[in-house]
């Protein structure tokens, strides 16, 4: 599970990252509003643990920014702010849940399995994708086409899966490396470019009339090929 804290208390930062790792989960952590926009935009968290009070932008602007963004991942508001219209003010902005400082590290994990639980099972997704001549199942790896079968690697999978959420719309590099590689890895770029001539190839051997395009100095596009014209023979009359 992949989860982004937005805290600009420096201590209790690099505290709540530590203690969440140890705990299995994967961190990424930044310190300020825009930061946490920017991260929270690309859509790729479980849980987002927000301070209300933060630098540049407020937790609550940030929230409402997300939300406008059509982003719903579950949002905990971590703030000293504790009354009652407080409370409500961040729950009516669309937070999932609002935890009041000083708490408990117990209870903050006990509110992330019940924020990320519900989350599930509100969202109820279907177990396979589909668009135009293929079906990418997530759950068996397996990608099928008008000529069969492909089993695909994980990181193939999650790039076809950010390509199948945005069909025909250009996706800038950095937005597919974040949501393949996430924001802590250092791959280098030429391994996108890899996984899309990976991909190309599984979409040709299931016989897929769909193509990965490349918009040079953007990113690429998930796009169908027009079929083959057939010939036509003129008649002179």
């Amino acid at each position: 599970m992949r989860i982004l804290l937005a805290e600009d208390d420096q201590d209790l930062n690099k505290a709540l990252t530590w203690q969440l790792r140890g705990h299995g989960y994967s961190v990424d952590s930044c310190c300020d509003g825009d930061e946490a926009l920017y991260y929270g935009a690309q859509d790729i968290y479980d849980v987002i643990l927000l301070d209300r009070m933060l630098p540049c932008q407020d937790g609550t602007e940030v929230l409402t920014a997300l939300r406008g963004l059509s982003v719903h991942t579950p949002v905990i508001l971590i703030t000293a702010l504790g009354t009652l219209e407080d409370k409500i003010e961040g729950l009516d902005l669309g937070a999932d849940d609002y935890l009041v400082k000083p708490f408990a590290f117990e209870e903050l994990l006990a509110r992330i399995r019940c924020v990320t639980r519900r989350s599930a099972l509100l969202q109820a997704q279907p177990d396979a994708l589909a668009y135009q001549d293929i079906t990418w199942s997530g759950q068996d790896m397996c990608l099928t086409g008008p000529a069969g079968n492909s089993t695909l690697s994980r990181r193939e999978g999650s790039l076809l899966e950010s390509f199948l959420h945005m069909p025909e719309q250009t996706i800038a590099r950095e937005t597919l490396l974040l949501k393949v590689w996430g924001p802590d890895s250092d791959v280098e770029e030429g391994n996108l470019d890899n996984y899309v001539y990976f991909l190309r190839r599984r979409l040709k051997a299931v016989g897929s009339l769909l193509q990965i395009k490349t918009v040079r100095g953007v990113g690429y596009r998930l796009m169908r090929l027009a079929p083959p014209q057939k010939n036509k023979r003129s008649v002179l009359q």
